[in-house]
C-alpha cells in the first residue's frame, strides 16, 4: 500500500482535475498522473476515466474515494490529536522509586506537579527492587547509588548518605560513644542489606570497619527509625530519612562527620528519541522542589 498514491487519488476527485491536484499539492502533473496509474494498476480496476476535456470518477472509483476520505480523516485526527498532545502535557505517567527515598521526596513533588498539570494522571509504583522500566512501562524512575544499566538516561537528582543517630532517652541510659571503635560496646540497629554485623564509615581521611557485637537486624528503614526514637539502640541511617526527627530533636546525630559513601540519586528514564511533555515537565518541577525545600533532606 502506498498512502501518497491514495492521498494524490482523493486529491485528483476534490479538485476534478490533474493540474488542480497538482497545483494544490505542489508536484508536477506528470508525477500525479503516474501516482493515480499505478495505484490503479496495484487495485487492478479503473479508479478515474481520462478523457480529453473531463475527467469521469467511475462506480468503483466513488467507492474507493468514499471509504479513503475516511481513513484520511482519522488519520489526520489522529495526527492533530498527537500534536495537541504534545503541546501540553496530558495522559498517564508512571512513577517508580525506592520506598523510603520515594515517601520522603515523592510527595512534595507530586503535589506541586499535580497543581500546575492537572491533565496528567499519575501512578506511583514504590519499591526497593530495581524494575525494568521499559518491560513495565514505567515512564521515570528514582534510583539511588551507582547505575549499571547505560540504555537509561539518567538526570543527577542529589546525594545521598548514612549517619549514626540515637535518641535523647539512650544516650543518656548508655552516653554517647565518642569514636566508632565505641559502637561496639553499644546496642545497635541494622539494616539488612548492610549485613550482619559490621559498619563501614568514612571520617575526613580514613574508613573505618566497625564489628557490632550486639544488634538488631531488621529489613525496614521505617521500624529502624522508630525503634531508635524509643531507646533500643543507634542506627545507622540515611540522613533524609532522619532530617524531621533531628529538627524536633526527637533524634541526635552522633559522632561527628562520620558516615557511609556518599550515593547519588538519579531520575532515570528509557531512551527516546522525543522526550514526551508529561515526562519534560515532571523532571523541571521535580528540580526546582528539590532545589528549593528538599536539598537538605536529601544531602
Amino acid at each position: 500500500m502506498n498512502l501518497n498514491e491514495i492521498a494524490i487519488f482523493v486529491k485528483i476527485v476534490e479538485t476534478g482535475s490533474f493540474i488542480g491536484a497538482s497545483l494544490a499539492l505542489g508536484m508536477p502533473k506528470s508525477t500525479v498522473s503516474s501516482k493515480l496509474s499505478s495505484l490503479e494498476k496495484r487495485l487492478g480496476v479503473t479508479l478515474i476515466r481520462r478523457t480529453t476535456r473531463k475527467l469521469h470518477v467511475t462506480e468503483a472509483g466513488k467507492t474507493y474515494y468514499d471509504q479513503c476520505l475516511k481513513a484520511i480523516d482519522q488519520i489526520m485526527a489522529a495526527e492533530e490529536q498527537v500534536t495537541e498532545s504534545q503541546a501540553f502535557p496530558r495522559g498517564l505517567l508512571r512513577i517508580t522509586a525506592p520506598v523510603e527515598l520515594g515517601e520522603v521526596i515523592l510527595p512534595s513533588i507530586i503535589c506541586e506537579f499535580s497543581r500546575k498539570y492537572p491533565k496528567v494522571d499519575l501512578e506511583l509504583i514504590l519499591t526497593d527492587k530495581t524494575v525494568d522500566l521499559v518491560a513495565e512501562g514505567i515512564d521515570i524512575g528514582i534510583r539511588a547509588g551507582e547505575l549499571k544499566d547505560s540504555s537509561l538516561i539518567a538526570k543527577k537528582l542529589g546525594s545521598v548518605y548514612f549517619a549514626t543517630f540515637a535518641s535523647p532517652k539512650y544516650l543518656k541510659t548508655h552516653g554517647a560513644p565518642k569514636t566508632p571503635k565505641d559502637l561496639e560496646n553499644h546496642n545497635c540497629i541494622l539494616y539488612n542489606p548492610q549485613g550482619s554485623g559490621e559498619w563501614k564509615l568514612l571520617g575526613a581521611k580514613e574508613e573505618r570497619a566497625i564489628g557490632l557485637k550486639k544488634h538488631i537486624v531488621i529489613n525496614d528503614f521505617n521500624l529502624i527509625k522508630s525503634l531508635s526514637i524509643m531507646g533500643v539502640g543507634i542506627a545507622l541511617l540515611p540522613t533524609f530519612l532522619c532530617a524531621d526527627e533531628v529538627k524536633s530533636g526527637k533524634l541526635i546525630r552522633i559522632l561527628g562527620n562520620w558516615k557511609s559513601n556518599i550515593r547519588p540519586v538519579h531520575f532515570v528514564y528509557p531512551a527516546q528519541k522525543f522526550v514526551t511533555p508529561k515526562l519534560r515537565a515532571f523532571i523541571e518541577v521535580a528540580n526546582d522542589v528539590v532545589k528549593n525545600n528538599l536539598q537538605n533532606a536529601i544531602m
